[in-house]
């Protein structure tokens, strides 16, 4: 049971009765199949006839299910100068946690723009922010720049908080009344 839990989750699909065999140290396929016919009996595991026959355990299932969350797709975050915000959920995502630390707290925005494309950004990514994450200078952030949002690198100069492209075209964008920073870019979801 161990083996078959282990290989599903490195493998993402069953073993067969071969990579059993091997790991299992005999040279039988009969000795396999007596051992899978009595966890089948037992209710351990369900199976059917095809070479990875053996169904996904429910161990392995909730495992896989608790590094998932749906986090909430909240519109399009400009990469290029800053655009009056609209705070409201198109969708939700399913996206893997397991580098995550505080899912419940993050949130997914769609770039527009091209002023993030030296950081890797481009339009159509998806960026996973995280509202929790204390911002600290050299953080890519999302900002609500004077009424407005933006996804920008977060910088100081002579005490003043500001925010830099990281595309040569754009300009600094220093605030004239407030600087709010939403979140804290965590990574991106990029679909080809």
């Amino acid at each position: 049971m161990d083996f078959i839990e282990d290989f599903q989750l490195n493998n993402g699909k069953s073993p067969t009765i071969k990579e059993i065999k091997t790991f299992m140290g005999v040279s039988s396929d009969n000795s396999v199949i007596k051992h899978l016919n009595a966890l089948q009996k037992k209710g351990f595991i369900s199976k059917s006839d095809t070479p990875r026959g053996i169904g996904l355990l429910e161990s392995v299932s909730s495992k896989l299910q608790a590094n998932f969350a749906n986090l909430p797709l909240m519109g399009f975050v400009p990469a290029g100068g800053p655009v009056h915000a609209e705070s409201y959920i198109d969708d939700y995502v399913s996206v893997d946690t397991s580098k995550i630390k505080n899912p419940h707290s993050c949130f997914l925005l769609k770039v527009t723009g091209q002023s993030m494309i030296d950081a890797g950004i481009f339009e159509g990514d998806l960026l996973v922010a995280d509202s929790s994450r204390e911002p600290k200078v050299g953080d890519i952030v999302i900002a609500l720049v004077d009424n407005a949002n933006t996804v920008k690198r977060l910088c100081k100069n002579d005490g003043r908080l500001y925010l830099k492209a990281e595309n040569n075209e754009y300009e600094d964008i220093v605030p004239a009344e407030s600087l709010e920073i939403q979140g804290v870019v965590l990574t991106l979801i990029r679909n080809y």
